[in-house]
């Protein structure tokens, strides 16, 4: 047999596994899930993400300092 044989028929058996085919579908189903609801966090839900943890970290900081300054 020729390399283009060998070669054909490789792809020919790949082509008919359908081993890992369900994993291969449900990462596919999961990304179409997954990159819309992270674009739409990003650009809707980020600055009121950013906001919520900057108000965090401020008042947190204003505690330690009224916690420092009363010792």
């Amino acid at each position: 047999m020729s390399k283009n044989a060998n070669l054909i028929q490789l792809l020919k058996r790949v082509h008919r596994d359908e081993q890992g085919s369900v994993s291969l579908e449900t990462i596919l189903v999961l990304g179409a899930i997954a990159l819309p609801v992270m674009i739409f966090l990003l650009k809707f839900g980020w600055p009121k993400i950013k906001d919520y943890f900057h108000k965090g970290i401020t008042d947190l900081e204003s505690e330690t300092n009224h916690v420092i300054q009363n010792n």
